[in-house]
């Protein structure tokens, strides 16, 4: 199953929201509170592993559009201090046996980032 996430705020720092599309459906939650882009994109990805996981799907793969987190997250790049503790959250909801698969997609491709773009036309 394809689970794509996104997270944004405006202003960068601003208020904070998310977006997750799941099993055809989408979910936004619009107030996280104060952060920046990159905080917002960790939380998407921490809310897309909580509904991948609660759809009982053996199989999933998280999907986003924000390089820097996807390369952290899936192991491919090292995360810096600020980073860490969105990292130790994610981490803490997966399998250590099985972990989650996290890939980068365009942003064209991107169904949340999509999906937020709808709530704040240019």
């Amino acid at each position: 199953m394809k689970v794509f996430f996104d997270g944004g705020c405006r202003p960068n720092p601003g208020t904070m929201e998310v977006a997750v599309v799941a099993a055809g459906r989408t979910t936004i939650l619009p107030d996280l509170g104060r952060g920046t882009s990159a905080d917002a994109e960790w939380l998407a990805l921490i809310y897309a592993l909580s509904i991948a996981r609660s759809l009982g799907v053996p199989d999933f793969v998280l999907l986003g559009d924000a390089a820097d987190v996807v390369a952290k997250a899936s192991g491919a790049m090292r995360c810096d201090a600020g980073a860490r503790p969105h990292l130790e959250r994610f981490r803490a909801g997966t399998d250590p046996a099985r972990p989650p698969r996290v890939r980068r997609v365009k942003r064209s491709q991107n169904l949340a980032g999509i999906a937020l773009n709808k709530r704040h036309p240019r």
